[in-house]
């Protein structure tokens, strides 16, 4: 199977999201919310660094879990660019 290469759209999503999980993780480490999430803690710093800008769903979901972020919040940051709703 081919993976096509993301489109600059889907990286800069995969940033905002990893923003979005960055800030509601606040002061806990990052160690402990991987933990509690089930995936490594290098996985955690790749989605929040916006280097794994497409994350399996399953991690969204535990992470939405542990951080107490309703997963449709999480949604409308990937959805939502900045830049658009500037133009306005």
């Amino acid at each position: 199977m081919v993976r096509h290469p993301l489109a600059p759209e889907q990286i800069e999503a995969g940033r905002r999201l990893g923003a979005a999980l960055r800030f509601a993780r606040a002061g806990r480490s990052p160690g402990d919310v991987a933990l509690e999430a089930g995936i490594s803690p290098e996985t955690l710093r790749k989605i929040e660094t916006g280097r794994l800008p497409t994350p399996a769903f399953g991690t969204i979901v535990r992470l939405s879990e542990v951080l107490g972020v309703p997963l449709s919040e999480l949604a409308v940051v990937w959805r939502t660019d900045p830049a658009l709703s500037q133009a306005s």
